[in-house]
């Protein structure tokens, strides 16, 4: 047995670590099928082993000793004295199996900034030129050196792009150099002229008010001896939000815009480490220089100004001649306080080449990408110095060719989301892309400018591609099966999910952007077969619970950046998120780090909703099912009370996991009286209407209706007694039945309407493909009929968003059913294959990177005539496949590779332990 990897929870990268407790992770793999782990050590220490090796690691920061069990999730490491602050911690773990012998991982590090400052102060501002440090009164502050923020916010006191520098020497051999930075609204760092990492869009978005992130980024291999550069140049983003004559979306009823702060700042500490042990802090104060920078608009809705004659060549590279920089000021900067920036941060994937190109009119030229996604462009030109460029974007193009918003309330879209590019003519060709900006496009169309060949005195363009920006979570899983149309719907939801996933989890990138909560738990299911989320919702949750009212109302998007009313704002399948995403980290990736911090702020979210009950303990005052018609309220008391219902189980169940037994006991009790009164209203069980018992919904009162949406929330939620679950499945299939397999639901109900039909009792894989099938609206096949990628906001042809994951809900079905793979218990300890015989596929192929190792699946009955499937499974090492067959009657031989012996099992269920297999299945 040997550990494979090891990580931490909640922190995609680890370069400013900033909390005293983590919990840990790690992989195992064997070719043993019954060798397993029976005791863990886990080892920290500040003291690198001078072997570089993990067997000589001294735990003396940490050291967990023995812990007998088989656990390799959500492992406690709380030093008693904390973490020292901007110190390199090495860590390791060592695991025994059941014969005693013991393996040991490869060494782990982090880089810690300071956290037993507990966040109590951000860099300090201008303040300390009144009132320094040595006031008694900041005293609590600054008595701690070692522990606390020494940079200063800095800038030029304007909201327009800036750049900044310094130069600085390094006289001495430095082992490595770690630069803690931020920059409001967002930042690209450098280093003598080098890019630092691939991030774009450093720091996340969040509510500056509360919290600014800041990035630690390892530059020791960009320096030299004797002068280095360190640079960075700010936008705005959404901290000072820029409209300029451009389209901009969060707006006041007066037509303000929201702004966090009015003064584009900077912060880094330079940490250097020398070869000798010596530690050299270098700090941003009023030393750095500033200019304004040669970008002079930067609006994150895709419209930048960038002027290249403006641009000062070599400014972030060692002897340059500065003479027109100023001294940076020292500025108050945001209010919020200092967190690492913990979820993946945000970079560049595939690169788009157009696949088509057309001149729509002398001087326009419309780029195709043949994929719609979240992008950013990169445009080269040849021209003089001066001219003048335009690049637009568009999801649709009109019957002139040209971009085109088919909505006309968003037209500006069409003709006020721009950027314009002025040529330096220093070069060749120039090259350009946005710094601050990005959008959901399939068409670049440039204007005022020619293609080669052109006789015009036009600049020639002469490339244009964009790059697919997106988080940089680890892509995890893949499914393909053998009908075509089947596939291209699972790629076009694939690129919707990840155009989406930044450092928070939008359902549009083009015109809206915001933190819409709805689709954090309608998609959680979903994305975690595709991406490693962990770290992203453990960050949204940070969101969530700033952006919780006074209330205790959680509102319908975090960060909350547009004030909305009503209903947009108070509906809790959208605020719930607070109480279901913990749940749904624990389920999926077998960890409760999250717990502590969003019980309280669950507990609060109950209490409000206790306040909305209706009727004894209905909820119907929300949203209901968006999205159905296009927006149109229906089955609230069902979606609205059994999410208000699962929320109370979650926190009950996070109470007994913080061992708060009282609490557990009163919300259980809570939600045990939702479950009596969902069922008094919304329970039919006279059989006056139909041979079963159903379930209906208060839309027109008086009358009871039976629709899919309302047995399937019962069903998914677990709010229909035992003895009449038969009763309502059946009324589920009827009612699927009498629509002629019509999706008649919204964003919520559709999501249940998928998870009800993969149900054992149900197992209607063909109104599935029938419903998605459609000839008309609501249909997601009909998207791909008339060319289109992705999937759009609302069941409508001519729709003003082509890139909303809301409708996407289908793409865990194609995992969890087609290719059969969901949890049975927390992070895939033990999981479900669950073969999809009565599917039309033939010919399945998918995996999944689980938290415990890689699940492989290829399922076959290609040219057979028996019924019998060849099905090839990947059990990783420390789970358990339950292989769930169609019935009692079916047999299945089992082969474990490498061994020849075949065994033979009858069903319905068969566990397969780690290993590799191949099986043959007759159902």
């Amino acid at each position: 047995m040997k550990i494979l990897s090891c990580g931490i929870h909640g922190f995609s990268e680890s370069l400013g670590i900033d909390v005293d407790e983590l919990r840990v992770y790690w992989k195992l793999d064997t070719d043993n099928v019954h060798e397993k782990q029976v005791a863990y050590r886990l080892l920290v220490s500040t003291k690198k082993p001078t072997s570089n090796n993990a067997v000589d690691l001294i735990g003396d920061c940490y050291d967990s000793g023995r812990v007998e069990g088989n656990k390799q999730r959500n492992v406690v490491c709380a030093p008693a004295k904390g973490f020292r602050a901007t110190t390199f911690h090495y860590w390791a773990v060592q695991i025994w199996n059941e014969h005693g012998d013991l393996a040991t991982s490869s060494l782990n590090e982090f880089y810690t900034s300071y956290p037993q400052s507990s966040r109590l102060l951000p860099p300090y501002s201008m303040n300390q030129t009144y009132m320094p440090h040595s006031s008694l009164i900041f005293r609590t502050w600054f008595e701690n050196e070692d522990a606390r923020w020494k940079a200063v916010w800095i800038g030029d006191g304007g909201d327009k792009p800036i750049y900044i520098r310094k130069a600085f020497s390094l006289d001495k051999p430095i082992s490595q150099v770690i630069v803690f930075a931020s920059g409001l609204g967002h930042f690209n760092l450098s280093v003598n002229g080098q890019p630092t990492s691939a991030h774009v869009l450093d720091p996340g978005w969040t509510n500056y008010h509360r919290t600014v992130q800041f990035v630690g980024y390892d530059v020791t291999r960009f320096l030299n001896s004797g002068e280095n550069v360190v640079g960075a140049h700010v936008g705005n983003g959404f901290y000072a939000g820029d409209q300029g004559d451009r389209f901009f979306w969060p707006m006041y009823e007066d037509n303000t815009y929201v702004r966090y702060g009015n003064e584009l700042c900077f912060f880094a500490e330079v940490h250097v480490h020398y070869e000798d042990g010596t530690h050299e802090c270098i700090i941003s104060d009023p030393s750095w220089s500033v200019r304004k920078s040669a970008t002079t608009l930067a609006n994150i809705y895709a419209s930048e100004d960038h002027d290249a004659r403006h641009y000062p060549v070599g400014w972030d590279s060692p002897g340059f001649v500065s003479n027109d920089w100023s001294p940076a000021k020292p500025l108050t900067g945001p209010r919020g306080k200092l967190r690492y920036q913990s979820q993946p941060p945000v970079v560049l994937h595939n690169t788009f080449i157009p696949v088509k190109q057309t001149t729509v009119e002398p001087g326009v030229v419309v780029f195709d990408l043949g994929q719609n996604s979240s992008i950013v462009p990169c445009v080269v030109v040849r021209g003089k110095a001066g001219q003048e460029y335009r690049v637009k974007y568009a999801e649709t193009l009109g019957p002139d060719g040209r971009v085109f918003m088919p909505d006309p309330l968003f037209k500006q879209f069409e003709t006020h989301v721009y950027s314009k590019v002025v040529l330096s003519g220093r070069t060749e060709t120039e090259e350009w892309s946005p710094d601050f900006s990005f959008t959901s496009a399939r068409y670049i169309q440039i204007e005022g400018a020619s293609l080669p060949g052109d006789t015009s005195d036009l600049p020639v363009i002469h490339s244009v591609t964009a790059r697919h920006i997106s988080s940089a979570a680890a892509h995890l899983g893949s499914v393909t099966t053998d009908k075509d149309d089947v596939n291209a719907l699972i790629n076009a939801c694939y690129w919707t999910f990840s155009s989406n996933i930044f450092s928070y989890h939008t359902d549009c990138p083009q015109i809206e952007k915001f933190g819409w909560l709805e689709v954090t738990s309608l998609l959680f299911p979903a994305t975690q077969y595709v991406r490693d989320m962990e770290d992203v919702y453990t960050k949204i949750l940070d969101d969530i619970i700033e952006a919780q009212e006074s209330s205790g109302l959680v509102p319908t998007m975090a960060p909350l950046v547009r004030y909305m009313c009503g209903p947009m704002h108070d509906t809790i399948t959208w605020g719930g998120a607070i109480c279901l995403l913990p749940e749904m980290i624990k389920r999926y990736y077998g960890s409760t780090a999250v717990f502590k911090k969003c019980y309280p702020a669950c507990v609060r979210y109950m209490e409000y909703m206790r306040t909305r009950e209706r009727d004894g303990g209905l909820i119907e005052h929300g949203l209901g099912d968006w999205g159905r018609d296009i927006a149109y309220g229906n089955h609230q008391a069902n979606i609205e009370t059994a999410i208000y219902y699962q929320c109370l189980r979650n926190v009950a169940m996070m109470a007994g996991e913080l061992g708060l037994p009282e609490d557990e006991a009163k919300y259980t009790t809570w939600a045990d009286r939702i479950y009596s009164v969902y069922n008094s209203h919304l329970l039919v069980t006279d059989k006056t209407d139909y041979p079963y018992a159903y379930y209906t919904s208060r839309d027109e009162p008086g009358v009871r209706d039976r629709t899919m949406v309302a047995q399937a929330m019962a069903l998914q939620f677990n709010l229909v007694p035992t003895h009449i679950k038969a009763d309502v499945k059946s009324a589920f299939v009827a009612a699927a039945e009498d629509s002629g397999h019509v999706m008649l639901a919204g964003e919520i109900g559709l999501k249940y309407l998928w998870n009800t039909l993969a149900d054992p009792g149900v197992d209607r894989p063909d109104i599935v493909l029938d419903m998605a099938r459609q000839e008309e609206h609501p249909s997601l096949m009909r998207f791909l009929r008339r060319g289109e990628t992705t999937l759009l906001e609302f069941f409508q042809d001519a729709c003003r968003s082509k890139c909303h994951d809301m409708l996407g809900t289908i793409y865990e079905w194609f995992y969890a059913y087609a290719l059969g793979v969901q949890p049975l218990s927390d992070a895939y300890r033990t999981w479900q294959l669950r073969p999809a015989f009565k599917a039309e596929f033939d010919y399945l192929e998918g995996s999944v990177e689980s938290p415990y190792g890689l699940i492989k699946i290829k399922f076959d009955r290609r040219e057979r005539t028996d019924g019998v499937a060849i099905v090839t499974v990947r059990v990783p090492t420390s789970t358990t496949c339950e292989l769930m067959l169609p019935s009692s009657s079916s047999i299945v031989e089992v082969q474990r590779l490498p061994d020849d012996d075949v065994r033979v099992h009858s069903g319905p269920i068969v566990h397969l332990l780690q290993g590799d297999y191949i099986l043959k299945l007759k159902p």
